[in-house]
């Protein structure tokens, strides 16, 4: 167990330094597409960025502790399909780019598929099946790094 939660602290390292690394870089020349947005809306789509990031931390450490179930509900509840109409996601959606509005709801369908990988880790704990978790994992966070990559907001 103390494996994976050096792994998992590892991986958050990893997942938070490459962002610091690429904000840093992005700084002099910004060619991210600009999405205007009111100002509300701007606010409400930082909040639901904010709030993914926490509930990405607190995944990773429900799965450091061992409760795979619990970190599937987390990302149903927080990240998932079902989390959409949560976050406002019709109103937002209107104001994106196609392909941005597209990436964020993969992002929200690649969480749902990790409570299904994570509840069958929670029944099989062998490596092949937390190697299965922790790819999950990277498939919710590519679809963030490629919308941070890809757009900003105004």
């Amino acid at each position: 167990m103390q494996k994976n939660s050096v792994l998992i602290i590892g991986l958050t390292l990893l997942v938070w330094g490459s962002s610091i690394a690429a904000t840093r870089s992005m700084a002099s020349e910004d060619s991210r597409q600009m999405v205007k947005l009111p100002k509300m809306m701007q606010q409400h789509m930082l909040a639901n960025m904010r709030d993914h990031l926490v509930a990405l931390n607190e995944i990773f450490g429900e799965l450091a502790n061992g409760n795979a179930d619990k970190a599937g509900e987390i990302a149903e509840k927080r990240l998932g399909m079902s989390s959409m109409s949560l976050h406002g996601a019709a109103h937002l959606g209107k104001f994106m780019p196609a392909e941005m509005r597209a990436i964020g709801t993969n992002m929200h369908r690649t969480a749902s598929q990790f409570v299904i990988i994570a509840k069958d880790a929670e029944l099989d704990t062998s490596k092949t099946s937390q190697r299965k978790v922790f790819k999950a994992l990277q498939d919710i966070t590519a679809n963030c790094n490629a919308c941070h990559q890809g757009y900003r907001i105004q």
